[in-house]
């Protein structure tokens, strides 16, 4: 049987170990102080990319990695919100060899309008609305009278 010191009391916690045996709540608390640290960092460099994983193009993407690196070695925030900002709005493609890019885009969707108007979906024909006469417009409007002459 162990002896137990007159000073201690008659039951002790489970977490309490004897001498020379393995502190076992040292040992779960480490696992999970490791697990923490290293799940908190991968979470961290997970979210500290996501704006290099929205972004539509290669130069958008060399601007968006750039100052994604400068947040993460000078710790402002700022350069990383301008980045997921930056991965948000899509930058046409106006690189040299497409320099008429946007404007065969405008193109395609006309051409796409025009085919949907012929197979039969014909729309009602736009009629734009006259504003409404202020009086300056209606007197203008108005036909005049001729002017006479009292005598």
């Amino acid at each position: 049987m162990d002896k137990v010191h007159s000073a201690a009391a008659d039951h002790l916690p489970a977490f309490i170990t004897a001498p020379g045996n393995t502190d076992v709540l040292m040992v779960v608390s480490a696992i999970v102080l490791i697990a923490t640290v290293l799940g908190a960092g991968v979470f961290f460099l997970w979210l500290h990319s996501l704006p290099e994983r929205m972004v539509h193009n290669r130069l958008q993407y060399d601007l968006v990695a750039v100052l994604a690196l400068l947040s993460l070695f000078t710790h402002v925030h700022a350069f990383w919100i301008a980045a997921l900002l930056l991965a948000f709005v899509t930058i046409p493609d106006m690189s040299r060899h497409n320099p008429l890019g946007p404007l065969r885009s405008i193109a395609k969707s006309l051409r796409s309008l025009v085919a949907q108007n012929e197979e039969g979906k014909q729309s009602e024909p736009l009629v734009v609305a006259q504003p409404p006469a202020t009086e300056p417009a209606a007197r203008a409007a108005a036909p005049q009278q001729p002017a006479t002459k009292e005598a």
